[in-house]
């Protein structure tokens, strides 16, 4: 009984983590209609270390234990606000989010390459099936894609900060809520940084309200929480493959949300990415063998 109640534990979340992240990109594009791309981001760190320090005030714990602050920060600075000023500015340099989704797509695949030297092939086989789902899913983005090379220098850089930020996150012991709130102030630091080079408006409307308190509230403290919890728990993997279902299901949001029809393509992706993550879902990781 303990074993069914921890696995569908594990299924919740998983699910509602998915759920969460899929809705982003239809509450940040409702944003945008609203707000420069920098002015969003700002106000979404700003209103989540908000409520991160009130919930530090309830736990009376402000920092990470002493000698691992430094690591913390790097970490944030990468997985957090390294990654979304990047994402950003792939976008804003001609990039679609269907390109950069595909290449974000990778990722699984890097951290398998450096973190599991003995390869399991039904793992790597499930890897390249859900890859090819979500270009499925992504093509007619990827078709309008008109490439730049700063574009792209972007792009590959937030593939690396989500990378190298997730192995390090991995290596963090301590409960999410107490790396949390540092990680933020270091990315909000970072965005600061940029402000003066980019333009910065708002209009200050439900169309804009309502998706800042989702994407800083729901997005940046619920589901990074979920994420974070995810990373510590389980095989690294296995819990970046699943940002694969993420277009998939904000195609599927999209559908039951604005009632835009889902294409024959789209559809068949859906089932390729599914399909993949159940082979590397079902096949665990090689262990390495004892010297």
């Amino acid at each position: 009984m303990s074993f069914d109640r921890t696995a569908w534990t594990s299924y919740g979340s998983t699910s509602l983590f998915v759920l969460l992240w899929s809705g982003g990109a239809i509450f940040a594009k409702w944003g945008l209609s609203h707000a420069s791309a920098f002015g969003f981001l700002l106000l979404r760190f700003i209103l989540a270390l908000a409520v991160l320090l009130l919930i530090c005030v309830w736990r009376r714990r402000w920092l990470p234990a002493p000698g691992t602050r430094l690591t913390v920060a790097a970490t944030g600075l990468l997985l957090i606000g390294g990654y979304s000023i990047c994402y950003l500015l792939a976008l804003d340099h001609g990039i679609t989010p269907g390109v950069l989704a595909t290449l974000l797509g990778a990722q699984p695949i890097l951290t398998l390459a450096v973190m599991e030297r003995r390869y399991s092939w039904p793992r790597l086989a499930g890897l390249f099936l859900a890859l090819c789902g979500l270009v499925m899913v992504v093509y007619q983005s990827i078709g309008m894609a008109r490439f730049s090379a700063a574009g792209m220098v972007y792009a590959l850089a937030a593939l690396l900060c989500m990378t190298s930020g997730a192995m390090l996150q991995k290596r963090v012991r301590q409960t999410p809520m107490d790396v949390m709130p540092l990680q933020y102030v270091v990315s909000l630091a970072l965005c600061l940084w940029f402000v003066p080079f980019q333009p910065i408006h708002v209009e200050w409307v439900t169309g804009f309200v309502l998706p800042l308190i989702w994407m800083g509230l729901v997005i940046s403290v619920g589901a990074t929480l979920l994420f974070y919890r995810m990373i510590q728990a389980g095989n690294l993997v296995n819990v970046t493959s699943l940002f694969y279902l993420v277009p998939a299901g904000t195609a599927a949001l999209d559908y039951l949300i604005l009632g835009n029809r889902l294409s024959a393509l789209s559809l068949g992706g859906m089932g390729a990415i599914l399909l993949g993550l159940m082979l590397v879902l079902r096949n665990p990781a090689p262990q390495a063998t004892a010297a």
